[in-house]
């Protein structure tokens, strides 16, 4: 039974010669072939012919713009780093951060297009990228797409982890910079509103920038009101069972406010203090209607009506001194405390039962607190070596009240880590041609959690060296060629080792004695060991006279003890027969690798009678194996066989209009989790496109349209035991999201 439901401007040189595909290197002419390739829009070939006007010879005239300072950011650093800066975080019009990131190469995100999900980098899982907020660990409970893109200053991605920014990052780092302050830079101020399936929805978003003396910085306010809409149909296709489908609808309200600020003070002898706090309040509510149906006998009908009501709080506040001992040496000093506060209830009430559906309920109210003292040292020594060392320490303590809904057996959590770090590295320039990073960092974990009566606990102890290296063939010319050789990890997160007990909502024990596997109970494994990653990473880069840049990258990743959820029918002390449990377990080695062109320039830099559109362009490619799961498809959990993001922008001449777009796309892909399991992630195709006409400097209108062509998003579980065997497999509806959106400087 198939699933049914009822143009921005390039700032350059004042003039710069235009390269052409002749006058490129093969790799760089390959690049461009792939990416202009696909973007034969009409037109775009026709010549545009314009006298030119006499000129005046005024010297060297340079006008530098935020993008190049960004490319100077990426091509200078010896570890492969890419800077993404204001100018493209607000070009296409996003909601949330997580729609800027689903553009940058290599980057997927989880879940049904326009509904959010993890950010994750090389497609890895959960836990493998490691993602910053001002170079701080992300606190406990804290979500990327709480952050809008109003509030961020820059992205910096890094692909393979150094000593600083830490090695918990077995696919690459993605620092979030906030906003910084610019004095002379009025107020920015914009009001949003958007349709999605008839519901409504609005944001606001306020930046204000301090211009006192001797205090800088810059104050962000956003708040929203959003509606939304969720459906779902489920189809459980059972040999041993009656053959199932249920439908789900949920209408849900999510209302919030988010504040943070950038606060710099400068005195004397370089003496600097940065404060940044940051403030998040949202609310949930939603209601829905479930019902389940027996395909056998379709008569047989049960009704649930769902309630849904969450609270989220969080504040932090981060800060940074830094003084400078002499001429040669620097000491910062970075310090950090939370608390955040989470509070869900949702109740299942069946309206009519035959013994599908059950009356339910699922609590969860934790609290997290968090506090972080890092010091790191600076020295620049003569010969050209930059020395940096520093230790750090984080604490993290959860206390989470024991859920009706989980079972008494669970008890109340209370759990803490403690983890401890040191670090030095030296970056240098050999010669013209050869810079080099070498680092080697230290890191302690300690992980206790007493569940009800029982005491669990873990403790994992890490050496990573690495090495970086980069080398121009020609140091007047702008090839480089990067290379790492480095040591990573993962290591199991907290609820990962403690999670209490939590009944399946449908199957709890006290009516269904043993419940199905694609419905299992959860609980977590203190013995788990953490990841090891050896890793290798080898980038060609070409920078574009004029702005733009070309790169290809090829990395490979051998990963020992691979964590992963597997699901086993075991005896427990929970119900008198066997329950089918969820638990993550270390599984065996692992192995990665793939490949990352990207390509982003101005049309008429390759073709110089092209309209000048800027092409933002990316496509990766990636395999992995896990070892001890039988093929085929043993791959990394939720790693697609590749990604590519296609865009474009293109100002109008003789008009304010900038026209605009990208598609984003997923393939579809099986994954074996284990001998009996497998999964499945359906297609995902999201073309986004916008407008923007600009008023005047100040004043502009912006549509854009997320979505704009929908489809249903399809995810699926297996078992196959042999002597029972089962596939639930979930239809997830998505729309269209129309976004008009006033912007002003004030």
């Amino acid at each position: 039974m198939r699933p049914y439901f009822l143009a921005s401007n390039f700032s350059s040189t004042a003039r710069v010669a235009r390269p052409t595909c002749w006058t490129l290197t093969p790799i760089s002419r390959l690049l461009l072939a792939a990416s202009c390739g696909v973007t034969a829009w009409p037109g775009l070939a026709l010549a545009q012919s314009a006298t030119p006007s006499p000129t005046t010879d005024l010297g060297r005239v340079e006008i530098r713009s935020q993008r190049n300072n960004d490319n100077e950011a990426r091509q200078e650093s010896t570890a492969s780093k890419i800077v993404i800066g204001r100018e493209e975080i607000e070009k296409q019009g996003d909601a949330t951060l997580g729609d800027v990131l689903k553009r940058l190469p290599g980057v997927t995100v989880q879940g049904a297009p326009g509904r959010g999900g993890a950010i994750r980098m090389r497609g890895l899982g959960g836990g493998y990228t490691q993602i910053l907020l001002d170079g701080e660990r992300m606190p406990p409970g804290f979500s990327v797409d709480s952050l809008t893109p109003e509030q961020v200053e820059r992205i910096e991605i890094l692909r393979a982890p150094t000593a600083e920014t830490g090695a918990r990052a077995i696919a690459g780092t993605i620092n979030i910079v906030l906003r910084e302050g610019r004095k002379a830079t009025p107020d920015d101020l914009k009001i949003t509103g958007s349709q999605e399936h008839g519901q409504g929805s609005s944001m606001v978003n306020w930046v204000h920038h301090l211009k006192t003396e001797p205090l800088a910085g810059t104050f962000t306010l956003s708040a929203m009101d959003n509606h939304r809409d969720d459906q779902s149909l489920t189809e459980i296709d059972s040999d041993y069972r009656d053959d199932q489908v249920r439908m789900s609808e949920t209408s849900g309200r999510r209302q919030g406010v988010h504040a943070n600020a950038r606060l710099q003070w400068k005195g004397e002898q370089g003496k600097t203090l940065t404060l940044t706090p940051f403030l998040i309040y949202s609310e949930y509510a939603a209601q829905g209607r479930i019902e389940a149906r027996r395909l056998t006998s379709p008569g047989i009908t049960d009704t649930a009506l769902t309630d849904n009501h969450s609270r989220y709080a969080a504040a932090r506040l981060n800060g940074q001194w830094g003084q400078r001992l002499s001429a040669d040496d620097r000491l910062e000093v970075r310090f950090g405390s939370g608390q955040a506060r989470y509070n869900q209830h949702i109740t299942q009430t069946a309206v009519t039962s035959t013994g599908l559906l059950s009356n339910a309920l699922d609590e969860q109210r934790f609290t997290d607190r968090n506090t972080s003292l890092n010091a790191k040292w600076t020295r620049v020594l003569d010969n050209g070596h930059q020395w940096v060392s520093g230790l750090e320490h984080e604490g993290v303590r959860r206390v989470e009240e024991a859920s009706a809904g989980a079972g008494d057996e669970s008890g109340n959590l209370k759990a803490s880590t403690a983890r401890w770090a040191a670090y030095t590295q030296d970056e240098f320039k050999i010669n013209a041609n050869w810079s080099a990073y070498t680092g080697i960092r230290y890191e302690s974990i300690l992980t206790e959690g007493r569940v009800g009566e029982d005491l669990k606990r873990n403790k994992s102890q890490v050496w990573t060296p690495l090495l970086h290296a980069l080398w121009k063939p020609d140091p007047t010319k702008r090839d480089q060629v990067r290379m790492s050789l480095t040591r990573s990890y993962k290591t199991p997160t907290l609820y990962n080792m403690v999670a209490p007990l939590r009944y399946s909502r449908d199957y709890q024990p006290d009516v269904f004695p043993n419940n199905v596997p694609t419905q299992p109970d959860r609980v977590g494994n203190p013995d788990l060991k953490a990841e090891l990653a050896t890793g290798i990473d080898l980038g060609f880069e070409r920078h574009l006279e004029g702005g733009g840049v070309l790169s290809a990258n090829v990395f490979r990743r051998n990963i020992s003890d691979l964590i992963r959820y597997q699901t086993r029918l075991q005896t427990v002390s929970w119900s008198t027969q066997q329950r089918w449990v969820s638990s993550p377990q270390n599984v065996g080695d692992a192995v990665t690798q793939g490949v990352e062109l990207e390509a982003k320039f101005r049309l008429n830099q390759a073709w110089a009678e092209a309209w000048p559109v800027d092409i933002r362009s990316n496509i990766s490619f990636f395999r992995s194996k896990v070892k001890d799961v039988p093929g085929p498809d043993n791959r990394l959990d939720q790693q697609p066989s590749m990604t590519a993001n296609l865009g474009g922008d293109y100002r109008l001449r003789g008009m304010p209009l900038t026209l605009g777009g990208n598609v984003n796309w997923n393939p579809d892909y099986d994954t074996r989790r284990s001998q009996e399991q497998m999964s499945y992630q359906g297609i995902k195709r999201v073309v986004d496109v916008y407008g923007q006409w600009r008023f005047s400097a100040a004043t502009a209108l912006r549509l854009t349209v997320s979505n704009l062509l929908p489809r249903d998003y399809e995810t699926a579980t297996t078992f196959n035991t042999g002597a029972q065997h089962e596939t639930a497999r979930t239809t997830d509806r998505n729309w269209r999201n129309v976004q008009l959106r006033l912007e002003m400087k004030i």
